[in-house]
């Protein structure tokens, strides 16, 4: 007897203030699918209030279709009705540029519910035979001067990180001298053996000059990569400065919303390193179709991941059985959102490494009581007709 999608719920989650900074923790849209008995669960790496009306915004035209006509009342048996399911969905929102953030959240959680229906762990049901652990790095932001980056810096040392990232912040906003003042500081305080990777959440646009000023400091300091040093879509950006550097790999991919935009930063970006949301890229199954296309061009995948470990669990899941891709961000300073979000987390064993739960769907139960208190009341109305109103928040 053929399942379908029954219906999908967004949830508005805030933290009681939400500062100007680089961090995605603060708030967050989580996804509840329901399909002949069983619940899913997924997030999107988008802003909440644009994805929920993404999801049932009033029909504007032929191309421009909420999204929830492609997902409600589809039919959800096996993986490749997950994969039709998002055809539609980018062929009847196509127009609606929200789209790609609100499936991506809503593929996750079919993803779960798949898993949990059929009691195998998503990365199996991808076909992956192997689950390789991870190298978490920790992931911060920089601290607003060279001595809060520096302190940070040897807190994670002291905490035996072995890898981490420092980005955002203040970095590419003053001088050239300013940014190698702050990567000076957290490589003394990392210590010369931890790898150490910086992001510059692409504030340079597409001025290759302006990040090329940064290189010789980054490779004094033996950084490993510089993160999106431009926008997703500057790929003569990326393709020159990569040939500018000697030691420092560019990584990127973060922004972008389908794998075309991914794959054309491994081919004609020169990255070294792509990095994808599984909350923004489409889905897991776009992810892993991302981390199979960078193997073949000998290109490393890594997941994007600052917020919850629900998320951290669907990033992990398309590229587990690919050994030699072994670094795995980590929210090391995730907003208390993110880590009330899930009853259990994805912890490093006594090794260091991280794992991709053996258990069904995503292997994390969502705790909809630790939620509650971040709720956000949202009603969507037009013309008199109520499109939206917050669901009932429960397993």
């Amino acid at each position: 007897m053929t399942t379908t999608i029954e219906a999908v719920d967004l949830f508005y989650l805030s933290m009681p203030e939400v500062l100007d900074i680089g961090d995605g923790s603060q708030d967050m849209c989580l996804v509840r699918v329901r399909a002949g008995g069983h619940t899913g669960w997924g997030e999107c790496e988008a802003a909440p209030l644009p994805t929920i009306a993404a999801l049932i915004c009033p029909l504007s035209h032929s191309a421009c279709h909420p999204v929830i006509d492609s997902v409600v009342g589809a039919r959800l048996d096996e993986p490749s009705d997950i994969a039709a399911i998002g055809v539609s969905v980018r062929a009847n929102s196509l127009d609606l540029l929200q789209a790609d953030h609100t499936w991506s959240g809503i593929e996750i959680a079919l993803w779960d519910l798949l898993g949990r229906r059929f009691e195998e762990p998503v990365h199996r049901l991808l076909g992956a035979r192997n689950n390789h652990p991870k190298r978490p790095y920790a992931s911060v932001l920089f601290g607003d001067t060279p001595e809060e980056t520096f302190a940070k810096a040897r807190d994670l040392a002291g905490q035996g990180w072995t890898a981490a990232k420092f980005g955002w912040g203040p970095f590419g906003r003053g001088s050239v001298q300013a940014d190698a003042d702050l990567v000076v500081a957290a490589r003394e305080g990392l210590g010369t053996d931890a790898d150490l990777l910086i992001d510059a959440g692409t504030v340079f646009g597409a001025d290759v000059e302006a990040a090329a000023a940064r290189l010789p400091a980054l490779e004094a300091a033996a950084v490993t990569w510089l993160e999106e040093p431009f926008v997703t879509g500057a790929l003569d950006s990326y393709g020159r400065l990569a040939t500018r550097a000697t030691t420092v790999r560019l990584a990127g991919g973060e922004g972008a919303h389908q794998p075309p935009q991914a794959r054309l930063l491994i081919d004609h970006g020169a990255v070294g390193f792509i990095q994808v949301d599984t909350g923004r890229i489409g889905g897991i199954q776009d992810a892993r179709e991302v981390a199979l296309h960078a193997a073949s061009r000998g290109v490393r995948y890594v997941n994007h991941t600052f917020t919850s470990h629900l998320a951290l669990s669907a990033s992990i899941q398309p590229y587990v059985d690919l050994g030699d891709h072994d670094l795995c961000e980590y929210p090391a300073e995730p907003k208390a959102l993110a880590t009330d979000c899930t009853r259990t987390h994805l912890v490093p064993g006594s090794d260091g490494l991280v794992r991709a739960p053996e258990a069904p769907g995503l292997g994390l139960e969502v705790d909809v009581e630790a939620l509650r208190p971040y709720l956000v009341d949202v009603d969507i109305t037009v013309g008199g007709r109520v499109l939206y109103r917050t669901p009932a928040l429960e397993a």
